[in-house]
């Protein structure tokens, strides 16, 4: 398990290492070809991002209340199972 954990740990480290190592230098501010921010876009190709944001938001919320609903059913459970063994222990 350990070694599992070392074997694990290098080689995310060397993967890291690697992105960095390969990573573009700075770009040259003089440099016409490279990426340039739009400053206006015309309506028609704008997309508002705050309902994506909410829904998406609302969506982990929904899943999160669901998996800790689903926990708490299932400790309902052993506890009633334990309960019962504890019932037939004595």
């Amino acid at each position: 398990m350990i070694r599992r954990l070392g074997v694990f740990a290098v080689s995310f480290w060397l993967s890291g290492a690697a992105l960095f190592a390969f990573q573009a230098g700075t770009p040259n501010p003089s440099d016409t070809t490279g990426f340039e921010p739009v400053t206006s876009l015309p309506p028609g190709q704008q997309i508002p991002a705050a309902p994506y944001l909410l829904w998406a938001y609302g969506l982990i919320w929904i899943g999160v209340f669901f998996y800790a609903w689903s926990i708490w059913k299932r400790l309902g459970k052993v506890e009633q199972e334990m309960r019962a063994l504890e019932k037939r222990r004595k």
